[in-house]
Order: C-alpha cells, then structure tokens, then sequence
C-alpha cells in the first residue's frame, strides 16, 4: 500500500485566525437567536459531514435557543482539491423535518452544487423553512447562485483547510482555516 502524502501545519499559511472565526461565529449565533427567537419547536441545526463538523458544533454552542442537532454526510470531491460535481449521500437523517424550522450548516459554499443538492433534498421533506450557514463562501465560484442566510466569511478561490477542512483527511484539527501553500 503506498503512503499518502503528510501534511502538517508548515504546510498552511493561515488565512483566518481562531480568534476571527470565534468572533463570527458568535455575532452570526447572535443573529440565528434573534431570527429564531419566536419558534416554537427548537430550531433544527443540520451540520454538513465532515467538514462542517466543527463550525457546527461551535455555531450550535453560540445560539441561544433551544436546538436540536443533526447530521448529514455527503461526498462531492471525492480525494481531490475540486468539488466533482457529483453529490454522493452517504448519511441522511435520524429525525423527521416536516413543518420545523431547519438551519443547514456548511463549512464552505464553493460553486455550490452541493449546497444545491442538499436543498433539493431537504425541500422534499417539507420543513417550515429552511436556511444556510456556512463558515465559507468563494462569490466568484458560486455558479449555482446559492444565497448563504447567514455567512461567516467571503474568501478568494484558493484551496482552503483547517478548521473542519481538510486534505486527504489531513488538518481538519487546525483551529484556523489556512491556505495551502504551493497550490
């Protein structure tokens, strides 16, 4: 079996502290609490696996009202640095959206066409609405026009890790989101 390519930190220039990213995440939690302040069933925060595992948990951590958590697991880049176009489910959700508030959460919205996919998919299931969050957006990529509700931060196309994100499965653990450098 031949050995994948490890990376480590020297490998990333950081793009976004952990100082920045928390700051964010609690003005967007903020917001999330005032928008949803008169529901009545906790709002439902569905984090997008595996990279959006960590800005899930932390957006979930800074809203102030009651929620319940839920996860998909979808696939688009399959081992590369490019999304493929193709969205693969690979775990849907344990629990019924039907007329219930539903936050989608995302690590990034790249050209979009998963972010496209996983409306098309939760719309079927009829909540009362149905919203995004996602740390990352890359504007110029977005070629399918998903509009991000609640946005954490608008970056140029580079090819972005840390934070959730990664590369080969690698420096998710980063508590900042870097640029790799040499691409």
């Amino acid at each position: 079996m031949l050995m994948e390519k490890q990376y480590t930190r020297s490998d990333v220039d950081v793009l976004l502290s952990a100082e920045q990213i928390s700051k964010r995440t609690a003005e967007l939690g903020g917001q999330i609490s005032l928008d949803y302040a008169d529901i009545e069933q906790p709002l439902i925060i569905v984090g997008i696996l595996k990279g959006g595992y960590v800005f899930t948990a932390d957006l979930a951590r800074s809203i102030d009202i009651s929620v319940e958590v839920d996860f998909l697991r979808v696939a688009s880049y399959h081992g590369g640095t490019e999304t493929t176009g193709e969205v693969t489910y690979i775990l849907d959700l344990d629990r019924d959206i039907e007329g219930r508030d539903v936050l989608l959460v995302e690590d990034i919205v790249d050209t979009g066409t998963t972010m496209k996919s996983l409306l098309r998919h939760l719309g079927l299931r009829n909540p009362k609405s149905l919203k995004i969050a996602s740390l990352l957006e890359k504007p110029e990529k977005n070629t399918a026009g998903i509009k991000v509700d609640y946005l954490g931060f608008a970056i140029e196309n580079k090819f972005v890790v840390g934070y959730g994100l990664d590369v080969d499965e690698q420096l998710r653990e980063l508590p900042f989101v870097g640029v790799m450098k040499n691409t």
